[in-house]
């Protein structure tokens, strides 16, 4: 905060001149003044430090949550007291295999990157779903933002229209344990949330608003605004004309939010359940330059009838993940989206009384393809029963760095809360360079 409170200013100090104003309009006419955002984005503190930033590039986080079955998806373990009543199947990668109930990716496994030795020492929904979106666990004295929030500061651009953060999470199980913050990177990078629908509320302009007067009340507004934010340098100043910028970015970016603009075929590709339609619209979304998508499919926890809730989620998955690879491939965007399918765990070898799997966090696995990845490439190795890794043990930080690493984020940067340096992820921790292309 400030040190010295800005100074106390009359009533006529924001009085402007009919003639004044008058210049102003005809600037805005001519085309002098900046336009219906520019005016806006010019006091942006984004846009003033960093010009029109940005990578092109955009994160699909396929967040499964409750925490899924490795042995049920990418390490099967077939023949074990473990390993329950699925086959494994041959992959398109020679020695590879996968659940049966993945017959899509299996097929496609020579494009996915597979991490198999995944230990996150944190086997609690709130905890995990923490330590596996922030790589790390927060201090007493300070919260870390999570990855979209990270993301959209460092893909997104100053000048954009979209929002930098969308996150999809329409079931009601889990959503306290999202754990979506931006922490100290501030309001700018908080998550859009679409809890109930695919399109946010309020958002279309209201009929009796004609778009003439619309733009005519966004021009009065830019005026304004940059009158007011003339003489002082304020960053409660700068946040709020970054705000109204996203909102009137959002009402002119509608379209992007309204699915039934994809021809009948596509969205027929991608299968009529709501984590189709929710994946299809993060695809829209990366199309359009949104740097990080969240799209939830809840509720994995499966404590009781593991083999039931698998045997009808799997396959979703396996259709929703292939088809969103072969959509982004077609349109030559699998070089600028990365896509990442994980939850907050996996499930435990043993199976208990109930025929479920319970929390378990010591040897499991994450599925990622696109930008900045090795292709056809499986980490890391479990023991027979899946009990203990073996070989390449890695945790929540390494899959956080390797994200960051593979769409061109450093993962040694640092940010400032004050004049302590926080770099991104806990010192020593390093990408998975076998991963990286």
């Amino acid at each position: 905060m400030d040190d010295h409170p800005p100074s106390l200013c009359s009533a006529s100090a924001h009085d402007i001149s009919r003639r004044a104003f008058l210049s102003h309009s005809l600037a805005v006419g001519s085309g002098s003044l900046l336009g219906t955002t520019g005016a806006i984005h010019a006091l942006d503190e984004d846009s003033v430090n960093a010009a029109l930033k940005g990578t092109g590039k955009s994160v699909i986080l396929l967040w499964l949550a409750g925490g899924p079955s490795q042995f049920e998806t990418w390490d099967p373990k077939p023949g074990r007291s473990t390993g329950g009543p699925f086959a494994a199947i041959p992959t398109s990668v020679p020695g590879v295999h996968v659940s049966e109930l993945m017959p899509k990716m299996a097929r496609r496994m020579h494009k996915v990157t597979a991490i198999r030795s995944v230990n996150s020492r944190d086997a609690g929904h709130d905890t995990g779903a923490e330590m596996m979106l922030r790589g790390r666990k927060n201090e007493a004295a300070l919260t870390y933002p999570d990855m979209g929030s990270i993301l959209a500061k460092e893909l997104g651009r100053a000048d954009s229209r979209v929002p930098g953060y969308v996150s999809f999470y329409s079931q009601t199980e889990g959503r306290g344990s999202t754990r979506a913050t931006p922490s100290f990177l501030g309001a700018r990078y908080a998550p859009m949330i679409l809890n109930d629908g695919l399109m946010p509320p309020n958002l279309a302009r209201l009929s009796s608003i004609t778009t003439e007067d619309h733009r005519e009340r966004a021009q009065l507004r830019d005026l304004l605004s940059a009158r007011f934010a003339s003489n002082r340098n304020l960053e409660t100043v700068r946040s709020h004309a970054s705000a109204y910028a996203r909102v009137h970015g959002l009402m002119s970016s509608e379209s992007m939010f309204d699915i039934e603009q994809e021809p009948q075929w596509i969205r027929d590709r991608y299968g009529p359940s709501l984590f189709g339609q929710q994946a299809l619209m993060a695809r829209r979304m990366a199309e359009a330059g949104v740097p990080f998508i969240r799209v939830a499919r809840a509720w994995w926890d499966s404590h009781g009838q593991n083999f039931e809730t698998h045997q009808e989620m799997v396959p979703e998955l396996d259709h929703v993940m292939a088809t969103l690879m072969d959509d982004l491939e077609q349109r030559g965007m699998l070089e600028s989206t990365l896509v990442i399918a994980m939850g907050e765990f996996g499930r435990t070898p043993a199976i208990n009384p109930s025929l479920g799997r319970d929390h378990f966090a010591a040897a499991w696995s994450v599925a990622m393809f696109g930008t900045g990845l090795q292709q056809g490439a499986v980490y890391g190795t479990t023991d027979a029963d899946g009990q203990t890794v073996t070989e390449g043990e890695v945790g929540a930080g390494e899959i956080f760095a390797t994200v960051l690493a593979a769409v061109g984020v450093d993962p040694e940067k640092e940010y400032h809360v004050g004049s302590r340096p926080v770099p991104l992820v806990n010192p020593g921790i390093k990408p998975i360079r076998p991963l990286l292309a």
